[in-house]
């Protein structure tokens, strides 16, 4: 066993285990890797194997500066105007704390406990780094603080599992009976009124951009532009044929009848108009326009908050030209790009057309990705030192001592780099995939070696409570979703998809929402999803030190 004890082998042999054990599939219910990771870290832990706290520190470190950093632009535009489904990422958080502040008097519960408690219900693991921060912070020997961190682990793997089931049973099952709907007939309804083109569409709810030839028949005398006027600028005439050649079509270009006219837009809306134009035609071979796609981050306020439709008609027939938006990212989850979805600021756009008419819309929406994938490792290194230093400040309020701690100083941090990325992407780059790597490998590195440095005391700890803990999960998870299905259905009169991707928003847990879009069968339930989850992902971890706290006042 002397091999298994070594600490590099221990580490990525949980790793590869606990991910191994995360893709295992009960039901529609996945654990996932993270959760995985810690439980074969405790099994491994208990044959001695300890891993250097400076390497937990440095990659939580990582992992909770690239979570500040992805969410930064979405965070802020949503604190500033997604309140309609942000607010139940605050109820959440309020249900969250009152009931752990009852199991806290009624049980007795410790610091470590609480914390495990909270962070394994409410399914956010990095509120395990900023908890045992605090806990570290504590006025207590050091075979105290080691126990206290050693619950919070034991209180975690064995309260997340039942949070998890918890909320995906809710969302998919229970939430739906209450509201009286059928969440499939629900999301198709709800793409139809955003503009899908229908039910058998795309799984993503995605319509489709195509181009397509006709003779210009019909609309001959008229020119390019006033054609789409008339159909209020949803094709465009890409390219115009006539005498054996193709050139680029203007807005001035004159048509005759024999012309062939290139034609690009989305597929219903192309094949409403064909029945203006004369006869479809097949594209000569090595005529068709060169259409590219650039990926844009949205900046200008002006522009977020109008829905797709809205943009297109306050746009100038030039700018729209030749130009559609074809796919949304908004923290790193698809957004259907229907012509009813509503744009926010910090969303990764796809625009579809030719490479003019890329460069001629993009300043209007905001910055065109660089195309560079390499990570500014000045901006990483000095971001998450700031975050540090940013964590060291406190302000002592009676006996009670405030202070971001590592995680929150680095949450922080990344959240300000984050903001300031998007507004100057040619600076402080963290390519998408670097970033969900430093996320991964850095949160599933701390785990293992919170779950590595558990010894016996994790047994203790399940004699000591039992079944209390599986049923406080439940409870703690459970409660505030139904509270914010209430406040949602009743009170916000949020559309049903949309609301039950909010509340697995809240809940930061990436099995639900897959889990509903599956049950949905298409991706509205993420337009919910994504403005709860930036927040909720801020929070969440910020609460770390105050349930430690809390713990310290009324336990």
């Amino acid at each position: 066993m002397s091999f298994i004890e070594q600490p590099v082998v221990a580490l990525f042999l949980s790793l590869a285990l606990g991910y191994l054990i995360g893709k295992l599939r009960i039901a529609s219910i996945q654990i996932g890797g993270v959760c995985g990771t810690l439980f074969v870290a405790l099994a491994l832990g208990q044959l001695g194997v300890t891993i250097s706290p400076d390497l937990k520190n440095v990659a939580f470190a990582l992992f909770i500066f690239a979570l500040g950093f992805t969410a930064g632009p979405q965070f802020f535009n949503n604190i500033r105007g997604g309140w309609r489904y942000g607010i139940l990422s605050f109820v959440e958080v309020g249900t969250v704390l009152l009931l752990l502040a009852a199991a806290i008097v009624i049980f007795g519960l410790d610091h470590g406990t609480a914390s495990g408690l909270f962070a394994g219900s409410a399914t956010e693991s990095a509120v395990l780094g900023t908890a045992s921060d605090a806990i570290a912070r504590l006025a207590l020997p050091k075979a105290e603080i080691d126990r206290l961190q050693s619950n919070m682990a034991t209180a975690y793997s064995v309260t997340y599992l039942f949070g998890l089931v918890a909320i995906v049973v809710f969302t998919t099952q229970i939430a739906p009976l209450l509201l009286g709907i059928n969440v499939r007939e629900a999301s198709a309804a709800l793409a139809r009124e955003l503009g899908a083109e229908d039910e058998a569409g795309n799984g993503n709810g995605v319509p489709e951009i195509v181009s397509r030839s006709f003779r210009a028949g019909p609309i001959a005398g008229s020119s390019v532009g006033a054609f789409e006027n008339s159909v209020n600028g949803v094709v465009t005439i890409e390219q115009v044929g006539r005498a054996g050649g193709f050139s680029k079509a203007t807005t001035e270009t004159v048509l005759e009848a024999d012309d062939i006219v290139l034609v690009i837009g989305r597929r219903r809306s192309v094949i409403a108009i064909s029945e203006r134009l004369g006869a479809e035609v097949p594209m000569p071979a090595g005529d068709n326009v060169p259409l590219v796609e650039r990926q844009i981050v949205l900046v200008r306020r002006q522009v977020a908050g109008l829905r797709i439709r809205d943009l297109r008609r306050l746009a100038s027939s030039e700018q729209r030209r030749g130009v559609f938006i074809s796919r949304i990212h908004r923290l790193g989850q698809s957004i259907p790009a229907l012509p009813g979805t509503v744009l926010a600021q910090g969303d990764i756009l796809t625009l579809y057309g030719s490479e003019d008419a890329i460069i001629r819309a993009a300043p209007e929406l905001g910055h065109l990705l660089p195309a560079s994938a390499a990570t500014d490792f000045v901006m990483l290194g000095l971001g998450i030192v700031a975050g540090l230093l940013l964590g060291e400040l406190s302000l002592q309020i009676g006996a009670l001592n405030l202070t971001l701690g590592t995680g929150g100083g680095a949450l922080v941090s990344g959240l300000f780099f984050g903001w300031l990325h998007m507004h100057r992407p040619q600076y402080g780059a963290i390519p998408t995939d670097a970033a969900a790597f430093m996320k991964d490998f850095g949160l599933a590195t701390f785990i293992a070696a919170v779950g590595l440095s558990v010894g016996p005391d994790a047994f203790a700890l399940l004699k000591q409570y039992g079944l209390v803990l599986p049923v406080l999960s439940v409870l703690v998870s459970a409660v505030p979703a139904l509270a914010s299905l209430y406040i949602g259905h009743r009170l916000l009169k949020i559309e049903a998809p949309i609301l039950l991707g909010a509340i697995a928003g809240q809940h930061c847990s990436t099995p639900t929402i897959s889990a509903l879009v599956s049950l949905a069968g298409n991706s509205t339930p993420v337009i919910g999803y994504t403005v709860t989850y930036a927040i909720s992902n801020v929070l969440l971890p910020l609460m770390g030190p105050v349930v430690v706290g809390m713990v310290g006042l009324i336990g």
